[in-house]
């Protein structure tokens, strides 16, 4: 019927951004206060946007701010949407896209890092086995017991994405991830 017109710059001929989504690391400074967490979780489910990683701590220079690392997926518009979004919250007192910057000073990625505790049943042939693998991704031993151990790992989330992966078919029993810590290299801060 209207298969004749074209798009005139009107916002009904918005036009899909082709650039692909890809992953992101945001860190916010924020006031330390009860409900903070809460608005800027509400920002990311009320708009639809999906938190892939989240960690909280406070900051080094002051006490009253905290540094909430979040790590989400978007095209460059959907982001600078959400960095616009945060940055409105009452309490943000910044937002930095680690990912941008790191490219900016001509790295990939900012430095990032994740802790996991991962529980393996341990028994029989799969004891030595288990271990083995274990040292092979410098994995360490918290716990062991007869049946299970323990390990903590540290490293790039692919890193223990793989040692997840290896140690699934030897009797993974439980993992906890504490979500993603990052920052830029050089000397100048957030």
């Amino acid at each position: 019927m209207n298969a004749h017109l074209q798009p005139t710059g009107s916002a009904y001929f918005i036009t899909p951004e082709t650039n692909p989504a890809e992953s992101h690391t945001l860190s916010v400074l924020v006031t330390n206060e009860p409900g903070v967490l809460a608005r800027v979780i509400g920002l990311f489910s009320g708009r639809g946007y999906n938190i892939e990683s989240l960690t909280v701590s406070e900051t080094e220079h002051e006490a009253h701010l905290s540094r909430i690392t979040i790590v989400t997926r978007g095209t460059p518009g959907v982001l600078e949407q959400i960095k616009a979004q945060l940055e409105r919250i009452v309490p943000v007192h910044r937002v930095v896209d680690l990912t941008v910057r790191a490219r900016e000073l001509g790295q990939e990625r900012p430095i990032e890092r994740e802790v996991a505790l991962v529980k393996v049943r341990g028994t029989g042939e799969t004891r030595a086995e288990t271990l083995r693998l274990a040292d092979a991704f410098h994995a360490k031993v918290v716990d062991a017991t007869v049946e299970h151990f323990i390990f903590e790992i540290t490293g790039k989330s692919s890193k223990i994405d793989q040692f997840v992966a290896v140690m699934k078919p030897l009797g993974l029993n439980e993992i906890c991830r504490t979500g993603i810590a990052a920052m830029n290299r050089g000397s100048q801060g957030m």
